[in-house]
């Protein structure tokens, strides 16, 4: 079984630059989880968003990258159902002309 997660987003801190440690800005985040579903065995998708969104609060992340190996073990400690899990974050306004991002994949 698949949870789809889709464009989450929120402000919060990230970022190297000077700017990016003071002022808060969009985040969107997609999260993909496989898992072997049963009855009465499942991931709450609920849950799992407001994990992402507490964790990047909390953590102000300098890096991206950090943001999301920190996400996938926060995810896998708290899901240990978790099989697969794909996570992108992407700021859609730090460049005039795109959004940018980068993605992780992890396999357990």
């Amino acid at each position: 079984m698949k949870i789809l997660i889709e464009n989450l987003a929120f402000d919060t801190i990230i970022g190297i630059l000077e700017h990016e440690r003071t002022t808060a800005q969009k985040v969107h985040i997609d999260c993909i989880i496989d898992y072997p579903y049963s009855e009465g065995h499942f991931i709450n998708y609920a849950e799992v968003a407001e994990m992402i969104e507490t964790t990047m609060h909390k953590e102000q992340f300098e890096l991206i990258e950090t943001a999301l190996e920190v996400l996938s073990a926060t995810l896998k400690e708290h899901f240990p159902l978790i099989k697969e899990l794909l996570l992108t974050i992407r700021k859609p306004t730090i460049l005039p002309n795109c959004s940018v991002g980068v993605q992780h994949a992890t396999h357990y």
